[in-house]
């Protein structure tokens, strides 16, 4: 199988009132709480029966995170036995808050986000993918007048948005390392001027300082479509093929908690994913219920061969990405195997492979995931 298979905002505080209790029984009852607790987990992992069946999911304005849209809208969730609310955000660090105040059970986050909030201590695990390569970088047409090719040297000597702690962000400057190439002002060097979301810097494109953008999918096609040129799309560059892009992240605590949950959880995304490769005109009609943009653009983006939104966890590409960023001082090493789960997914995958022993899509995903889990 091909591996390259790489705003609303919720900003609600959560109050917690704790009430002191003393004396000896205050102890009792607390330790005799979390065994009922822990024994009630325990009987739900293993009887199967779904621990919470409430999901609250959390993704970005992108067609990168169709196969929630998907599970949505084929009743996929609903199958499994979740009731899963779709909430959009605009950035990686609010779906980060969401995971760690409960707002929210899943996040489709970058793998770059992904990596540096866990390198700075958030217990966060990354336990699925979402995403592979999708992005790039356009300009101003008049910059690329005349000219019949170019590559990211023409971004030298211009004013460039980006987002901050982003997959798109680390590409650039994975690009820009190797064609010798710094980042700051002159006309030697490429200016990054940066934003707090995708959107911002996208619509920073209409100033007259601003002489190029980065974008996630649908951005690329978009701008494209409104007469920008793109200067490469990741996917066909050699040092950036097959880049993980979002990945499916919760609180390592929550994955622990209702291990019986998230995998049907991922068992709906799974379904979604089978879905989306063997119906594409209605997969393109779902998808634009969250994405409005012309359904032509959304078939770009979906199946014009710039990126593919799979399941699969895809841990050794995240881990090379891990390292690349690291060796641009990007973040600081750490310990990732803590904090990456290829269980739920691999579990998920085998129960439906039972279910369905001949399907020929969830047998080429299992051949994928054992080469690369």
């Amino acid at each position: 199988m091909n591996k390259k298979i790489t705003a609303a905002v919720l900003a609600a505080a959560l109050t917690l009132s704790v009430t002191a209790l003393a004396g000896c029984n205050s102890s009792s009852d607390s330790n005799s709480s979390t065994a009922s607790s822990n024994a009630s987990s325990d009987a739900s992992a293993s009887t199967g029966a779904l621990e919470k069946t409430s999901f609250n999911l959390g993704h970005l304005n992108s067609t990168a995170h169709l196969l929630g849209f998907v599970a949505k809208e084929e009743g996929y969730f609903q199958e499994e036995g979740l009731d899963v609310t779709l909430t959009l955000f605009s950035s990686a660090a609010e779906l980060s808050t969401g995971l760690e105040s409960d707002k929210l059970d899943v996040a489709f986050i970058g793998s770059v986000p992904s990596i540096t909030f866990q390198s700075k201590g958030h217990d966060l695990t990354i336990f699925g993918g979402a995403m592979t390569n999708g992005h790039g970088y356009v300009i101003k047409p008049q910059f690329v007048e005349g000219l019949d090719k170019w590559d990211v040297s023409i971004l030298k000597g211009r004013n460039v948005a980006s987002v901050k702690n982003s997959v798109q962000d680390a590409e650039l400057q994975i690009l820009l390392k190797d064609k010798g190439i710094e980042i700051g002002q002159g006309a030697d060097k490429v200016n990054v001027v940066y934003f707090d979301s995708q959107k911002d810097a996208y619509n920073a494109l209409q100033n007259d300082s601003i002489d190029a953008v980065s974008a996630y999918s649908p951005y690329t096609s978009l701008a494209e479509s409104q007469g920008y040129k793109i200067v490469y799309r990741c996917s066909e560059e050699p040092l950036l093929q097959n880049q993980p892009c979002c990945r499916q992240v919760a609180s390592t605590a929550a994955l622990s908690k209702y291990p019986n949950s998230y995998k049907a959880f991922e068992r709906a995304l799974i379904k979604a994913y089978k879905f989306t490769q063997e119906n594409q005109e209605q997969t393109i009609k779902d998808v634009k219920k969250y994405i409005d943009i012309e359904e032509d653009l959304i078939k770009t983006e979906l199946y014009g061969g710039y990126g593919t939104s799979v399941p699969d966890p895809d841990k050794q590409g995240t881990v090379a990405l891990k390292k690349s960023i690291v060796e641009l001082g990007y973040t600081e090493d750490y310990d990732i195997d803590k904090l990456y789960n290829t269980d739920i997914y691999k579990n998920a995958l085998e129960s439906l492979i039972s279910e369905n022993p001949d399907d020929k899509v969830y047998q080429e995903l299992k051949k994928h995931f054992d080469e690369f889990e």
